[in-house]
């Protein structure tokens, strides 16, 4: 998916740390590109330096949010998980699934999975609860590439918190 004719914030690679003994990604919320990121009558983003900070969706109608490894990943599994909420008030949720997409390389196939926000609270939630991708010899480029989405619906949605993603090797 693209938007390049749509002022987004780009991620900062720096915001994105790999643990090497647990062979785990964590992409803080700066770790994003953010279609509409840098509006801030759209998002809210934690200034720099505060990971602990969620991204606060204020509204949009084009929800695109992704993500990707630095480097190519080791052949394996891996679990992908957002930690998310919802603040009080948050509005356009309901009948309006969000879609978590994920591939191995630019030109791979995506794998998704529906993700029903408006079933989420104000504590923090990972999404999905199952989500895996598998990266295989066969791959060239194996650098991960994955989001969330709802850019199908034209339907306005605020209240969402992005607090963090986790890529973690699982076999």
């Amino acid at each position: 998916m693209s938007s390049s004719n749509k002022p987004h914030y780009e991620a900062d690679p720096d915001e994105v740390k790999y643990e090497k003994e647990n062979n785990r990604w964590t992409f803080n919320p700066r770790g994003f590109s953010i279609i509409w990121g840098k509006d801030k009558r759209y998002w809210n983003l934690p200034e720099e330096n505060h990971p602990e900070k969620p991204a606060e969706l204020v509204q949009v109608s084009w929800l695109e949010l992704t993500g990707k490894t630095k480097e190519a990943l080791p052949v394996g599994k891996y679990e992908i998980k957002f930690e998310v909420s919802l603040e009080q008030g948050a509005f356009g949720w309901n009948n309006c699934p969000v879609f978590m997409m994920a591939k191995i390389g630019k030109t791979g196939k995506y794998k998704w999975i529906k993700i029903n926000i408006a079933d989420l609270g104000p504590d923090k939630k990972l999404v999905p609860p199952d989500f895996q991708i598998e990266v295989d010899r066969g791959s060239e480029d194996r650098k991960l590439y994955f989001g969330l989405y709802e850019v199908w619906s034209g339907k306005w949605k605020g209240g969402l918190r992005i607090h963090k993603a986790t890529v973690q090797k699982v076999s």
